[in-house]
């Protein structure tokens, strides 16, 4: 299956089951020379990780990394870095009795057409498990991003139907991390939180919408014509599970506006070429132009709800009725902020490597 692996000179191959032994990923192109240890790694594993609050799974995992090559003495040696996450709290009997009846919402059916089988047990590959590889992956290109001045901040910017107001990259780094549902404006997380508890509640779940923002990236950014850094961050984001939607900059109200409004203006500032706004959410013509890259992940309710739904019976051919027990979580963004970051961190390093910004065989000269 080719589509495990992203990414052109910085990739990822990522690979395991939710309920499998364990999952992980193998990470090829880090340049020698990047300073990183376990605990960067463990740093964003912890926040992607289940049980963290009553918004989340209570699947009891510590989500704790084996770093087990491409590393000496502390130090990227520009091997490939093969890391690995042991699976401790999968519970797969709660998923004997609808092994039959795809689940509504979930790749069950969509699995079973593609290969004839599927992993049932928690949803196997296509589970939300298998992106602790992409978030350890992320970890280590946001590590090599840093070391440029690029820094990847995100936050749930909408929670069934609440939506935060505007904020500066300062103000979503500095608050992101204090409220569970990861919103950087603290008065709208109040009324998420409420939100996803009455969903909880009503056996149901809600969806929201991830913001992802980027400061420092240098201008000049990107490939065209297919390979467009707005492209790249697109696939990056839609291969996330659950997410069905993607806009950078003005995005979809950009269809509503004149070009006189949608047009950012150019201007100089301290010497260089900037806009006085940036509709464009920082990418023209798929290349960057050095303001913040701005775009956003539209995340569907979490399709496993405690309310009956209707589906088949693979085995006899009949319509039949599920009720999806086991441990899910009541909505999803929130703990989709550390893989959407790891997401764009990944194309960013990419594309940093691809057009030369950054060496790619060491970090040492």
């Amino acid at each position: 299956m080719a589509g495990n692996v992203f990414g052109q000179m910085f990739r990822i191959t990522t690979w395991g089951e939710s309920h499998g032994r364990a999952v992980g990923v193998v990470v090829d192109g880090v340049p020698a020379g990047l300073p990183f240890s376990k605990a960067d790694i463990q740093k964003e594993l912890d926040r992607r990780r289940p049980g963290q609050s009553e918004l989340s799974t209570p699947r009891k995992e510590q989500d704790k990394v084996e770093v087990l090559s491409g590393i000496f003495e502390g130090m990227s040696t520009g091997t490939p870095i093969s890391m690995l996450v042991w699976n401790a709290d999968a519970r797969s009997s709660a998923y004997d009795a609808i092994k039959n009846t795809p689940r509504p919402g979930h790749a069950d059916f969509s699995y079973m057409a593609r290969y004839g089988i599927r992993d049932y047990r928690g949803g196997g590959r296509s589970s939300a498990r298998e992106t602790i590889g992409r978030v350890a992956g992320g970890a280590l290109a946001k590590l090599l991003l840093a070391r440029f001045g690029i820094r990847v901040a995100g936050h749930v910017l909408e929670l069934g139907g609440v939506r935060a107001k505007a904020l500066s990259f300062e103000e979503i780094v500095e608050n992101v991390e204090k409220t569970p549902v990861r919103c950087a404006d603290l008065e709208a997380a109040e009324k998420m939180l409420e939100t996803a508890k009455s969903a909880k509640e009503g056996n149901d779940s809600i969806g929201g919408i991830v913001e992802l923002v980027v400061r420092g990236v240098p201008a000049g950014l990107g490939e065209p014509v297919f390979d467009r850094l707005d492209a790249d961050l697109a696939k990056a984001l839609m291969s996330i599970p659950a997410v069905k939607g993607f806009e950078l900059g003005a995005g979809f109200e950009a269809a509503r506006l004149r070009g006189s409004e949608m047009n950012d203006p150019f201007c100089m500032q301290e010497g260089k070429v900037t806009c006085r706004s940036n509709n464009a959410g920082g990418i023209l013509g798929g290349i960057s132009t050095g303001l913040d890259i701005v775009c956003r992940a539209a995340v569907k309710p979490t399709p496993s709800i405690g309310k009956p739904q209707q589906t088949v019976d693979l085995e006899t051919g009949d319509d039949t009725e599920i009720v999806i027990k086991g441990r899910h979580d009541p909505t999803i963004p929130p703990r989709m902020v550390p893989v959407g970051e790891a997401m764009v961190a990944l194309v960013l390093a990419d594309h940093m490597l691809r057009s030369g910004f950054i060496n790619p065989r060491t970090l040492l000269e």
